[in-house]
Formats: C-alpha cells, structure tokens, sequence
C-alpha cells in the first residue's frame, strides 16, 4: 500500500502545525460542523464504518474529515486534483488516531491513481467523492467491495453528471446522494462560492483588475451565474455563451450580452469556463483572441480549454508568473492560462478554494448525508438519489441559528391552507 503523506514530507512536524494552524482558523468560522461534530462525537452514528475520500484536501475539507472520523469511523482520504492539495493540512489530517491521508500536491497521474488504490485498500463501506473518480474506480477495479458499501455522496456538478450516466446505463451499483443538488450547496457554493473563488484567484495569480474587461463566462448554469454576478459586481463588461437556449436567454434577462463562444473569443479579455464539458475553447477560438488574452477554467476537469490545440499552435510557452503559463503563437500574440487549465480556485499557487462560510454549508450537507446512509440503509436502491430536504434544512436552520437569525413559523391555520385543495375566492 501507498505510504501516507507523513512518510513523503521533509519535516512532518513543521507541516503538521501549520496545517492544524490552518485548520483551527476553518474551524472558527464553521458552526454547522461544529455544532455537528459536538452531536457526532456524543452519538457515535458512524461507529464501525470507513469511510473513503477523494476530495479537495485543504483546511475546510479537512474540518469535514475530521468531523467524520469524531462520529466513529476509520477515514482514508486522498486528493480529487493533483494541484489542489495543501500538504501541511494532508499531514495533520494524517496525525489523526482514525486518519489515514494519501494526499499529495504536484502529483502525477499514476501517483494520484496509486493514492486512490490505497484509499480503497481500507475497503470503504461509505464513500465521499469529489468528481466521481473514487466510485468510477471502485466499480471498475474493485466491484467486489460494492456489496459491502453502504452508499455514498457525491460533492460536485460534474460527479453528478458522471453517477447520472453511469445509472442511466445500469452502472451504479450501489446509492448516491448527489449533494451537489441541495439547495444549500447549489445555491450558495455553487453561485457565490464558485464566482467568489474563481475570481479572487484569478485576480491574485495575476494581479488584474476586472474593471473595465471583457469577461467571458462560458456556461450560465449555478456556477457560471455566479461567476458572471460577481465579475458584473468588480465593473467588468460580462459576455456569456451557452448552448441550452433557457440559459442563454436568462443570461440576456439578467442583462449580459450572449454570444457565440467563437464571436465572444475575438471581445474578450479574461475568459472563464464553467460547463463540465470538454473543448468549450478550442483551435478556432484561440485564433481569433487578441494579445494577452487570460484563459481560466472553473469547471472540475482539466477538459474545458484544449491545450493541447493549443500547444500545437504555439512556437513556445513559459512559465511567465507563478501559475500563469503564456503560449506564444507564431503572429506575436501571447495566450496565458492560469493553472494549467485545472480547476483554478483550487489549483492556481495560492489558491484557498471556496470561502470558509460557503464550504461549511456544503460539508454539512455531506456529513448528514453520510449519518442517513448509515441510519436508514435499506432506505436507498442502487442510483443517485436526492439528499432529503429535511437534512438539507436541518443544516439551514443550525446556519440561522448560528448567525442569530429568526425567521417567521407557519401558524397551524397556514399549514391547512397551503395543505388543502378546496379553499376558493
């Protein structure tokens, strides 16, 4: 089995503090997995379970981790992205009693794969993905653990996509929460975590203003929303372009402009991918940029910008600032890309992922959906199921608690009006 990350670190002690450092300040600003892991640590759900990770392992993830492992489980968690690891919080997680963390920064795909072999080496009986690769994995390497799994979640717009498919072809064999469709994750990760992160990002690995640019956002679903919001919000002009005809139009609603990728490609200066999908900025595209162009990529997989077009039209490429790679074309014209087209709020240099607040949020959704998977079984056949709106709105209301915030309560003569079908005029 792979060692873990406290074997493969120069001063595991040094890394060690710095991530709990981090951790403890994630930790400060997340009360629904505090309030969470106070219950766990009391009630023990998750006793006898391990539980399998391949997630973003930063400070709030690690909260997460953490929390997990307090509610009575054995944890193995490794990356989802080779470039979005923080090696000091990997090692901290990796002290833990019921921890064992394989995540590792700048890692290669047969390393970040042989990672992923030992975290299914602890034979999960619960997963928590992060883009699908874990359960893609363990049915395709491992099928003789799926009957021992209880079930799973799954945290992003992508992974989703990916479990859809592989149920709509009769592949999944065991349940998935598709967490990314709550609305406590969609509507706040997804919409001020994504464009909130990805821009801040982009503006620190570049040092770039927005004012007064051409954005171009491409894709205009949850994510894209949020990009074009807050790149609208810093005075950029926002060109969107989509292929879903109800987006598109909702986009011009909201007062962007909507092109063509290809006629958006020649107006704008800092480009930002959000679809899930592969080749949204191809040869044809790179083409018709002007000089200095900024190209950024919001979506999981590094598949949105084709770099390898790119590549071969280039004469040359270096390395221009830290994280920001400028592709020389033959005409003078320079093409940057920011962190190696990967997943740029997590894997830019200085990348802090999605706001703490944000993130608290989501990771609360996870961890109740991990306690009903074990509380209630035989409640969830084989497929992507939705995360029940009870648990979504346990986490809401222990977010409003925390914020001190009161909100209004149908009185029982409301209920029977908006229960009932035959009140008239």
């Amino acid at each position: 089995m792979t060692e873990s990350i406290t074997a493969r670190v120069d001063d595991p002690d040094a890394a060690r503090e710095s991530g709990r450092q981090k951790m403890a300040w994630a930790r400060q600003h997340m009360p629904i997995l505090e309030s969470l892991r106070e219950e766990f640590r009391d009630e023990q759900p998750l006793d006898g379970e391990v539980v399998g990770m391949a997630m973003h392992v930063e400070a709030k993830t690690a909260v997460l981790t953490e929390t997990l492992a307090e509610a009575g489980a054995e944890v193995a968690i490794t990356g989802c992205n080779p470039l979005s690891t923080h090696d000091d919080v990997s090692v901290a997680l990796d002290a833990h009693e019921s921890i064992t963390s394989y995540a590792e920064r700048g890692v290669d795909d047969e390393a970040y794969y042989e990672a992923m072999e030992a975290v299914i080496g602890h034979e999960p009986t619960i997963t928590v993905d992060d883009g699908g690769d874990l359960v893609f994995r363990i049915h395709e390497e491992h099928p003789d653990l799926i009957d021992s799994i209880v079930g799973g979640c799954e945290e992003t717009t992508t992974g989703v996509h990916r479990l859809r498919a592989m149920a709509e072809d009769g592949a999944l064999d065991y349940p998935m929460f598709a967490v990314n469709d709550t609305p406590m994750k969609r509507l706040f990760d997804n919409v001020h975590g994504t464009g909130e992160a990805s821009l801040s990002n982009i503006s620190m690995t570049t040092n770039l203003s927005f004012a007064g640019k051409t954005v171009v956002v491409a894709g205009y679903g949850y994510c894209g929303r949020g990009v074009a919001k807050k790149a609208a919000g810093q005075n950029a002009h926002v060109v969107v372009t989509e292929v879903d005809p109800r987006r598109a139009l909702e986009a011009h609603m909201e007062g962007y402009e909507v092109l063509p990728m290809n006629e958006a490609a020649a107006e704008g200066d800092i480009f930002v991918t959000t679809t899930g999908n592969r080749d949204v900025i191809t040869r044809e595209d790179f083409e018709v940029m002007g000089d200095g162009v900024v190209l950024a990529n919001a979506g999981h997989f590094d598949v949105e910008i084709n770099l390898d077009q790119l590549g071969d039209m280039a004469d040359s490429r270096e390395e221009v600032r830290d994280g920001v790679e400028a592709y020389q074309l033959p005409d003078g014209r320079r093409i940057n890309v920011l962190a190696e087209g990967r997943l740029v709020n997590l894997a830019s240099p200085i990348a802090l992922g999605h706001p703490v607040e944000v993130m608290d949020q989501s990771f609360g959704v996870q961890a109740v959906a991990v306690r009903e998977l074990v509380e209630n079984p035989d409640a969830y056949d084989a497929g992507v199921h939705e995360v029940p709106d009870d648990l979504d709105r346990e986490v809401a209301e222990v977010k409003l608690d925390a914020e001190g915030i009161d909100i209004d309560a149908l009185s029982a003569e409301q209920e029977e009006y908006m229960g009932s079908w035959d009140h008239g005029t």
